[in-house]
């Protein structure tokens, strides 16, 4: 009987990507499955800068089975309840997109149903104040969810902030540990079987070949294997995600640690910050039409915390997806398959989820194109999902400061974007749509925060009295300030817990 199944794994490329896919490998196969080898080069640099996740990353982590606060330690992280928006719906005006609910869903209805009903009477101005995430963060609070009952703190989703750098380390001591090993080196060339295409080695500068049964292609941009090789092909979304450049440049830390990410709007793009232990990460995206790297630089460089840390860094992307993820035996991850700016946060969860997808999938020798064709076609509806969650920031606003903006707000959009936008218009109605990773709460929290004014209410609110409605959420909004009052400081729950 012959033997198909895959015995050797190469992954091309380290970072994020390629140590995530090392460490998920070694802990869902085992080295008694394949032998996995990671290629790498000390002389080609990452992308990476600091990172900002979603809650879904501690599901990965308990997957891999790492302690948390070993993970914070390693990594210099500290924690994240949402992200803070400030001049995005117009200038001068901030909002706050939070993990978690807002409120409590009553009798089968949407707890936003019930706030726009009062808000629209002017009874209820700031959706924040059902927002455990939303209220702690104003205060730079933090705790991890409590055994508390009926409490909202039994209930904390969270994130992580986390040097780029110093994860892909951490990770490659874990997967190392299990049996990864790495392998120093460039690659020069990539040889494809005649007979099929596929991926049979890749040719080190040394003249050394790594034969495998499976490539996963970490090369960022690149797409050493899946573009170079296989030609892929991508798909560009420029046209609605026009930002093209980002400048980073760490700096300095300062005493009050925020447990959130801000997003700072600007001209031709947006800042980013992302507080760390040993420092504050930042960067500013922006389209190279609109504004110079000269300017780009000193905009952000006037809008830092502290002293800089080192030179600012460009990096030139491209918005959008290779054509196919999954070609014959080579899967792509992280830059490789696709990129869409860091807005939300959702870099890594592509990762994750795109190893998920695929060990679902996970094929033999043969890698059939049955599995091929449904993989490509879900990775493909994620990121176009991601995309329009992203493009809704731009799109609507109220900014007509620039050129730019005046661009993003009068663009065509995407029909799946513009009808979630007139069902929210109509009666501020917030769905999440099969699987896609924002929920209800994120589309609402955006298109609510970026200043969109639904016609109405959900009719079916009424279904409580306006005495008991505004009884209601008054308890409700109790009882989210008396559980971020019991919070401690986010910087001291870290030196109590996971001080690096």
């Amino acid at each position: 009987m012959t033997d198909n199944r895959i015995r050797n794994i190469v992954i091309v490329g380290g970072g994020t990507a390629g140590w995530m896919s090392a460490a998920t490998f070694a802990r869902i196969l085992g080295p008694d499955y394949a032998q996995v080898t990671l290629i790498e080069s000390d002389d080609i640099g990452i992308i990476g800068v600091g990172e900002a996740t979603i809650p879904q990353m501690a599901t990965f982590n308990r997957m891999l089975g790492i302690d948390e606060n070993a993970f914070m330690r390693a990594t210099r992280g500290s924690f994240k309840l949402g992200i803070q928006f400030v001049d995005w719906g117009r200038q001068g005006h901030t909002y706050f997109h939070p993990f978690g609910k807002y409120g409590v869903d009553m009798k089968g209805v949407s707890f936003h149903a019930f706030f726009l009903r009062l808000h629209q009477m002017g009874e209820a101005p700031d959706v924040d104040a059902w927002s455990l995430q939303a209220t702690a963060s104003r205060s730079n609070k933090f705790m991890r969810p409590i055994d508390a009952g009926n409490s909202p703190l039994s209930e904390i989703p969270y994130a992580f902030h986390f040097d780029a750098g110093l994860y892909a380390r951490f990770l490659r001591g874990y997967a190392e540990e299990r049996g990864v090993v790495r392998r120093e080196g460039k690659i020069v060339d990539v040889k494809l079987r005649g007979e099929d295409g596929f991926v049979q080695s890749v040719v080190m500068e040394d003249g050394s070949e790594i034969h495998g049964d499976l490539f996963v292609d970490c090369s960022g941009f690149r797409g050493l294997i899946i573009e170079k090789a296989l030609q892929a092909g991508f798909t560009d979304w420029s046209h609605h995600l026009p930002c093209d450049r980002a400048i980073a440049v760490p700096c300095e830390s300062v005493d009050e640690w925020t447990p959130y990410t801000r997003s700072t709007a600007h001209a031709a793009g947006w800042q980013w910050r992302i507080p760390l232990q040993h420092r504050i990460g930042n960067g500013h995206v922006f389209c190279s039409e609109y504004m110079s790297d000269d300017e780009a630089t000193a905009i952000l460089l006037s809008n830092l915390d502290g002293k800089p840390l080192a030179e600012p860094r460009t990096v030139p992307f491209k918005t959008g997806h290779r054509n196919k993820f999954w070609i014959r035996n080579c899967v792509a991850m992280g830059l490789a398959g696709g990129f869409i700016e860091p807005l939300e946060s959702t870099a890594i969860w592509l990762i994750q989820s795109g190893l998920s997808r695929f060990l679902t999938m996970f094929p033999d020798k043969h890698c059939n194109q049955a599995d091929i064709d449904r993989y490509n076609r879900i990775m493909a509806t994620d990121y176009e999902e991601i995309r329009d969650f992203i493009i809704l920031h731009y799109h609507a606003t109220e900014r007509a400061d620039s050129p730019f903006w005046d661009r993003c707000r009068t663009m065509e959009i995407p029909e799946r974007l513009a009808e979630k936008m007139r069902v929210f218009r109509s009666h501020g109605r917030a769905f999440r749509e099969n699987e896609e990773l924002f929920n209800d709460t994120s589309w609402f929290a955006v298109m609510y925060g970026q200043l969109m004014q639904p016609q109405g209410f959900d009719p079916v609110a009424e279904v409580l009295s306006l005495d008991e409605t505004r009884s209601r959420l008054a308890h409700i909004r109790e009882a989210i300030a008396n559980s971020a009052d019991y919070m401690p400081k986010h910087r001291d729950f870290i030196r109590e817990n996971c001080a690096a």
